[in-house]
């Protein structure tokens, strides 16, 4: 079966935003006058939206009240942060012109706010990205397939002919929830390791593999 729509997580997969999201985290931790945390630590704690990074950044035992206000503060702080550093992937933008070739649909799902994510495509990615959406009122967040429904829905997208490609055990999940194929890649915010203990089975480590393994072993007759 031929795939027809690709759709990518955006942070970690498309965007490395590792910088600015630290940045940004330790910008708000310093104004409220808590201690400062890592880039390493920040990268453990992204992939599950703005609030479980602030709730994880932020000392154990916060109350929910405090997290919440903290949460808010660092979309104002991002927002005006995301683009100072932040930059694709290498190999990524001639990835997507290579997809965009085969006529290709590209969509992206990702647990950052939506107006974020679709900012983000706008600016680093043009016309090459179809359709886009974050965190919103209307989807739970992934793990949830909602978010990914709504991209196949918008590309006219079908289960067998959908691949979604990710860098984390929480792409993993979704994808297995949305019950499509999955491709795991390295460069991102996580290890190999944590991508096969999450149950994938097709690992990638450079953009440009992803057009090989459709191919050779994805596209058939």
């Amino acid at each position: 079966m031929k795939y027809n729509t690709i759709i990518f997580d955006l942070d970690g997969t498309l965007l490395d935003t590792l910088d600015d999201l630290t940045d940004s985290v330790n910008e708000v931790l310093k104004q409220e006058g808590y201690q400062l945390r890592s880039k390493e630590e920040v990268r453990s704690f992204i992939g599950n939206g703005y609030r479980k990074l602030l709730l994880r950044a932020l000392p154990t035992g916060t109350p929910d009240e405090e997290i919440d206000r903290c949460t808010a503060v660092f979309r104002k702080v991002y927002y005006d942060n995301m683009h100072k550093k932040t930059k694709p992937y290498d190999g990524i933008i001639d990835m997507l012109l290579e997809l965009k070739k085969k006529d290709i649909m590209i969509g992206v799902v990702s647990n950052k706010l939506d107006e974020a994510v679709r900012e983000g495509c706008r600016s680093f990615f043009g016309s090459y990205i179809d359709t886009a959406i974050g965190d919103n009122p209307n989807g739970k967040n992934k793990p949830a397939p909602d978010n990914l429904f709504e991209v196949m829905t918008r590309l006219n997208a079908h289960r067998k002919t959908t691949l979604y490609v990710g860098d984390s055990d929480i792409d993993v999940k979704t994808a297995q929830n949305a019950q499509i194929d999955f491709v795991g890649v390295t460069w991102g915010f996580r290890s190999r390791e944590s991508l096969i203990t999450a149950g994938a089975d097709i690992i990638i480590d450079l953009p440009n593999e992803l057009l090989g393994l459709l191919t050779q072993f994805f596209i058939s007759d």
